[in-house]
């Protein structure tokens, strides 16, 4: 019997960015086409891409001042 695959980082909220990186799972779209034929070295490693991708792009969002938004 085959261990348990290593599931999708798919979150259901797909959507690529001008950069081909999906805002809900951070994959890019060839990683998000390749996912069922790649390894699960490979899945494990593109999932840690993709983690260090959603950061940086959550790091670069602004932040919003709810003090400020009263004023």
């Amino acid at each position: 019997i085959k261990e348990k695959m290593v599931e999708s980082p798919c979150r259901k909220l797909c959507a690529l960015n001008s950069a081909d990186i999906c805002s809900g799972c951070g994959r890019t779209r060839e990683e998000i086409g390749s996912w069922m034929t790649m390894s699960d070295e490979g899945r494990v490693r593109v999932k840690k891409l993709a983690e260090r991708r959603l950061a940086t792009i959550a790091a670069q969002m602004p932040t919003i001042d709810s003090k400020a938004a009263h004023a």
